[in-house]
């Protein structure tokens, strides 16, 4: 198979209702959705169900998705298990590195800018709530546990996506290891379960536009566009910083792997956009999963760097908790070493590991590493009036991290395909 050049050129863009693309209809959708929120706000909670109504869709589909994409790529395409452990590897070596300079980045950038000086924090607001979310913190050990489910079925009503990805990966190794005519009935049949839940991702898709601009109205309805404007140097510290591993980070990862980056931002910038508009990882994870096996990247590449870097490769998430964690201690005005600051980040870089099986994810991750080096939680309540607007920027950049990831182990592996148009079936 051949590696993709840059100079090939983006695959047309697919055309929709009224001859609209999707992507141009979310934007069309959050313009609308934004507008509805400033003008009628006592309207948009109304909105919150159609809302609602996509993210519970996409959170259907994710479980047998993935467990039929990931058991049929590893089981179905490869029956020499070295080449899942040498993906394995290479991915976590790829993830520490990568991860790492986030949070070298946002501590950089929260020493220089200073967003939390002159910030007041309110010490008579309750920290009850905060101080549940810090003892909910994992550490590095429950974290191992947690990887492993107690019942499949268990970690699939609840969206437990690592330990799905756990089960999947011995199942597909204890599928190829049985004799030929059962193996090949139960990987048809789980091919043609694959084949369905693309189908599905696209007829949920078709509502995607309604969810999104829901979602994008009642956030604007309940902050106002004045959060943008509250505790504007700590949002735009995050937005500049996140700017910056794009530009300095990701983007020479891409020219190092010879990656063409104009098609991969055209494959990408749809699931992005949900990401970004959503602040849900979960809500763009069946779009991003199509999207790069358009990019060229084997599904069995796809299936398992994809959802395993959603717990282990979060660079938006760990870069925000360097900022947050350093801007609470400016806030309260206590003077931190930099050797303190590093050993907070090498805390938050071990303890952020499965951060998305928690609940309000990186709100807990920051709790516990604020009790743990003694900052006040009710620095938490601070940054809430604006962290709908962060976990947008973070979450969407973390789906393109995760993206460029499956591309640079396709490019790794020397397994990069050619690229399949827009409204061509994908490969099996």
């Amino acid at each position: 198979m051949m590696a993709l050049s840059a100079s090939a050129s983006p695959a047309p863009a697919r055309r929709g209702f009224l001859g609209i693309s999707s992507s141009q209809w979310i934007v069309i959708a959050m313009v609308i959705g934004i507008l509805i929120g400033w003008l009628a706000p006592d309207f948009s909670p109304y909105l919150k169900p159609f809302a609602n109504i996509f993210l519970r869709m996409i959170k259907s589909l994710i479980v047998p998705l993935l467990f039929s994409t990931l058991v049929v790529g590893i089981a179905g395409h490869g029956d020499d298990m070295k080449k899942v452990g040498r993906l394995a590897l290479r991915s976590i070596i790829y993830f520490e590195i990568v991860t790492t300079l986030a949070l070298a980045i946002g501590l950089v950038a929260v020493n220089v800018a200073k967003p939390g000086v002159g910030v007041q924090l309110d010490t008579a607001a309750s920290s009850d709530e905060f101080k549940a979310m810090a003892t909910r913190t994992p550490t590095f050990s429950s974290v191992l546990e947690h990887t492993v489910p107690e019942s499949f079925f268990k970690a699939a009503a609840d969206n437990e996506v690592l330990q799905v990805v756990f089960f999947a990966i011995i199942f597909a190794v204890a599928l190829s290891r049985i004799d030929a005519k059962p193996k090949a009935f139960f990987l048809d049949w789980l091919q043609a379960m694959s084949d369905i839940m693309f189908k599905f991702v696209g007829i949920v898709m078709a509502y995607a536009p309604i969810g999104i601009g829901a979602a994008i109205g009642v956030t604007v309805g309940k902050s106002g566009l004045g959060v943008m404007l509250n505790l504007a140097k700590l949002v735009g510290t995050l937005y500049v910083s996140l700017i910056i591993l794009v530009v300095f980070v990701l983007v020479p990862v891409a020219l190092i792997m010879k990656i063409p980056i104009r098609r991969f931002w055209q494959t990408v910038k749809e699931p992005w956009l949900i990401a970004f508009s959503t602040a849900s990882s979960e809500a763009a994870f069946p779009q991003a999963m199509q999207a790069m096996e358009r990019f060229g990247v084997p599904r069995r590449i796809v299936a398992f760097v994809l959802p395993t870097g959603y717990s282990f490769n979060l660079d938006g998430s760990t870069l925000y908790l360097a900022i947050a964690s350093v801007f609470v201690a400016q806030a309260a005005g206590i003077d931190m070493p930099i050797g303190t600051q590093l050993l907070m980040m090498l805390t938050l870089m071990l303890t952020s590991k499965g951060v998305a099986a928690v609940p309000r994810a990186s709100l807990v991750i920051l709790s516990g590493a604020l009790t743990q080096f003694g900052l006040p939680l009710e620095g938490i309540a601070v940054i809430l009036g604006v962290d709908a607007i962060m976990d947008m920027a973070r979450t969407s950049v973390n789906l393109l991290g995760n993206c460029l990831a499956t591309a640079v182990m396709a490019q790794w592996e020397g397994s990069m395909q050619e690229p399949t148009p827009e409204g061509q079936e994908l490969p099996a």
